[in-house]
């Protein structure tokens, strides 16, 4: 090609990111050394038009603006996805742009030459950032690379084929001046870049074609360059074919590339807007369910296709928010999969177009909001479950205090209050006979007597199932007796240096109390350990035997009613039970508990 041309046939286009990599954050000294190099660049490219002895035609100044504009867009492109090639095209295209004017203005041979070979030198890296787009600025078919092998053809032996029978100022690969086949050479360039331009116009067309919605969206930069390189294709065929160059068809074509750098930060923008998007999102999600969550995110993202999926329990396959079956896509599909989890679990799915992959920050804040909304979902759930348990739990403690009220009333009715009545006839037979019969008055009083020692030893008794009167010597006592009463050997392990708060004491008392009753009744057991201690803020009191076993908290109501009485403090009942390996009881409590409000004077 003729060193006349500005530069080549075409010109190109931005990009953006792919998929992330890990890859090693340059120093921001990097980044400030290629911004000067860029600025440098572009002053030294337009010097010759301040300080040039001879007029340089407007569009070379154009053109060589156009440079300095891929080489700025491609760093932000290059900082913005370093693990994508792609903003490396375009800084690598911007300079480019520079060569060819950069070594004419040098007074060497050489470099003259250099600069004869080097005006289309930045297609070499343009071509390839419109066919790797969305791929990472990554080659990957072998299409891509047969178009990148033409043009290092071009450079690489038709350019200096040219020079060789061409007389140009100090061209040093001059051999022997031949005009027409000077001409048919140059020709044959027009023609081949030609067929390059054309072909990848016509790629990327087809890659258009096939893409979805999101996807032709992200490829914008790539039609932006296609369209440049046909206008490059319209000024060539006129060259070709009249024998003036047209201006016109020049301007147009030179213009047109800023296009390609305009399309790269209109995709930015929109990146941003959609993160704006997604901000104002934040606020309703926890509140919206996931099939109004994915209609929400499809909108922002631009992406219809958009589906939340939700791993089944057997945590292999997958269900959309209808529950119907999802397939996640394999590598190198049309969409992408990101799989949300919580605590390394998965908990969902999202299947997106591979386009967004270019914007793994948005699609991270995606999975982020995606995992608010359930995780608000999750909470919600727990906070209804937590309240019907203590609606639940009230509803025990209620009817457990009514039974208990009927027993101390039917104990007092058929046992002292019994036994007391007895004992007032037996007084009232006293008084009439104690003169007359001394005797008999004498065999009464002793009747009475025992009615009242016994009417004292059941209401004792009744007492002691009330609230028992050892712990007010501390809880300590209080399980030492238990413990002494105890119809198994027990062993007490007391740990404790100070009183409990009373609402403690009372229930590892009784937590106590049932366990050992029912080691006597069930566990077969030949001892049995009580352990009782308080940490800084946690008390905790555990009954170990070496029975049976098999113990569960839903095989009666003594234990479901320990658990009941413990978690109205704020804590918590465990019981470990292995069938022929005993059973450990272990009540942990606050020391600070919060009673629960169950309408219940205790």
């Amino acid at each position: 090609m003729a060193n006349d041309e500005v530069g080549g046939p075409l010109s190109h286009a931005s990009n953006r990111v792919i998929r992330r990599f890990a890859v090693p954050e340059r120093h921001r000294a990097f980044w400030i050394v290629m911004w000067l190099l860029v600025v440098a660049g572009e002053v030294a490219a337009l010097a010759p038009f301040v300080t040039g002895p001879e007029p340089v035609e407007p569009v070379q100044f154009v053109f060589r603006l156009v440079g300095g504009s891929f080489a700025a867009c491609g760093l932000i492109a290059w900082r913005r996805r370093p693990d994508s090639y792609s903003g490396r095209w375009m800084t690598a295209t911007g300079f480019a742009f520079f060569a060819a004017p950069l070594l004419a203005q040098l007074d060497s041979p050489i470099a003259q030459t250099a600069a004869y070979l080097l005006p289309d030198v930045w297609l070499v890296f343009f071509v390839p950032l419109l066919l790797t787009f969305l791929t990472g600025g990554r080659l990957r078919t072998r299409t891509d690379r047969v178009l990148l092998g033409a043009i290092i053809f071009e450079l690489a032996v038709l350019a200096p084929l040219y020079l060789t029978v061409t007389d140009l100022p100090d061209n040093v690969l001059l051999i022997s001046p031949d005009p027409p086949l000077s001409d048919v050479v140059d020709r044959i360039q027009r023609a081949w870049f030609m067929i390059i331009t054309v072909a990848t116009a016509v790629v990327i067309a087809i890659r258009w074609k096939v893409s979805s919605g999101p996807r032709r969206r992200a490829m914008l930069p790539s039609i932006a360059g296609a369209l440049c390189l046909l206008f490059f294709t319209a000024l060539l065929l006129v060259d070709l074919l009249a024998a003036t160059r047209s201006q016109v068809l020049l301007w147009i074509a030179v213009c047109s590339m800023f296009a390609v750098p305009t399309a790269f930060l209109a995709g930015l923008m929109r990146s941003r807007l959609a993160r704006g998007g997604l901000a104002d999102l934040f606020g309703r999600l926890p509140t919206m369910p996931p099939e109004q969550l994915q209609a929400a995110l499809a909108r922002v993202l631009g992406d219809p296709g958009l589906i939340i999926a939700f791993p089944r329990t057997d945590g292999r396959s997958y269900v959309d928010t209808d529950g119907r079956s999802v397939v996640l896509p394999a590598a190198g599909a049309d969409k992408s999969v990101t799989r949300v989890e919580t605590d390394g679990l998965a908990v969902a799915a999202l299947i997106y177009d591979r386009s967004l992959d270019d914007d793994p920050e948005l699609v991270e804040a995606v999975g982020g909001a995606v995992t608010v909304a359930l995780e608000n979902r999750r909470l919600h759930a727990e906070a209804l479950d937590r309240l019907a348990e203590l609606q639940s739990s009230r509803e025990r403690i209620i009817a457990a205090s009514d039974a208990e009220r009927r027993r101390i009333e039917r104990n007092l009715h058929d046992g002292a209050q019994q036994r007391l009545v007895t004992l007032a006839l037996q007084l009232s037979m006293l008084q009439r006979q104690i003169r007359d019969d001394p005797e008999d008055a004498e065999q009464l009083a002793g009747a009475a007597s025992e009615e009242l020692a016994a009417s004292l030893a059941e209401l004792r008794e009744l007492a002691r199932g009330i609230h028992p009167a050892v712990l007010d010597q501390g809880l300590g006592d209080a399980l030492e007796a238990l413990a002494l009463r105890s119809g198994v050997p027990a062993t007490l392990m007391n740990e404790l240096t100070t009183r409990l708060p009373e609402p403690v004491e009372f229930a590892a008392y009784f937590v106590a109390s049932e366990a050992l009753t029912n080691v006597a009744k069930h566990a077969a057991a030949t001892h049995v350990f009580i352990r009782v201690a308080a940490a800084p803020d946690m008390a905790v009191i555990e009954i170990s035997d070496d029975g049976i076993g098999g113990a569960s908290i839903t095989l009666g109501s003594g234990l479901r009613g320990l658990a009941d009485r413990v978690e109205a403090l704020g804590g918590r009942l465990t019981i470990a039970s292995t069938p022929g390996a005993g059973t450990t009881v272990a009540a942990r409590m606050p020391l600070q508990p919060k009673v629960a409000d169950t309408g219940i004077t205790r």
